[in-house]
């Protein structure tokens, strides 16, 4: 087990293995993706670059389309960073792909991003704050480690306080809380940031040896689906 100072290599998932000595505030990354292309005429390898998952889950995707997840935490250095290559991958999405986020909890203190997360989907604000709340934790390094925290930091973005807390509170949010971990079970999710595809495919960075990687095998198992 490395120590909370050395570097952790952005090319993986921040694991729970790691979660298990290492707090949002020790952890050390490197910068920047290494670039890979698919080898010409060699598809990805079931069970090396990807797992297939022993039970279908459900996904949300409308009829005909492929759901995408993201599963990311807030406080994750490596989710933080994998951003900006997700948002320019999204960016070119077709239309036949139905693409979510979903935060994960692998601890209790995880509830306090995935309630703030599911909060600002309810309100329609994830594209005006899910990059706000990143550069919050990790470019300016601001302390939302705490519900008190957090609603005061929405406040001083613009959004109403109380509506923000009345919901961060409500019974709902809780409940997408619990079904985003329930489904980060379903998909063996082993750390973040992470994809699952079409209900039965799972892929990270530690698989794909890169999270750029570890997109080019979704686009790859998008297409077979396509072709099913």
């Amino acid at each position: 087990m490395p120590s909370p100072t050395t570097p952790i290599s952005i090319h993986h998932p921040l694991t729970r293995r790691q979660l298990g000595s290492w707090s949002a505030s020790t952890i050390v990354t490197t910068a920047g993706f290494s670039p890979w292309t698919l080898a010409q005429g060699k598809p990805p390898e079931e069970g090396l670059d990807y797992a297939k998952l022993d039970k279908l889950v459900a996904t949300e995707a409308p009829k005909g389309k492929v759901e995408v997840v993201e599963f990311f935490w807030y406080h994750c250095p490596h989710c933080y960073r994998f951003e900006p290559t997700l948002q320019a991958w999204l960016k070119k999405l077709p239309h036949h792909v139905h693409f979510r986020r979903v935060h994960v909890a692998f601890r209790p203190d995880f509830v306090f991003d995935q309630k703030l997360f599911y909060t600002l989907e309810a309100m329609g604000k994830v594209e005006q704050m899910h990059s706000r709340v990143f550069a919050a934790i990790h470019a300016e390094k601001l302390d939302l480690g705490s519900r008190e925290k957090i609603i005061e930091w929405a406040a001083k973005q613009g959004i109403d306080k109380t509506k923000f807390s009345d919901i961060y509170d409500s019974f709902a949010i809780g409940s997408k809380a619990t079904r985003a971990t329930q489904l980060q079970t379903a998909y063996n999710v082993s750390g973040v940031p992470a994809l699952g595809i079409a209900g039965q495919f799972y892929t990270d960075g530690a698989m794909a040896q890169s999270m750029e990687r570890a997109l080019q095998i979704t686009d790859y198992l998008i297409a077979t689906q396509r072709k099913k």
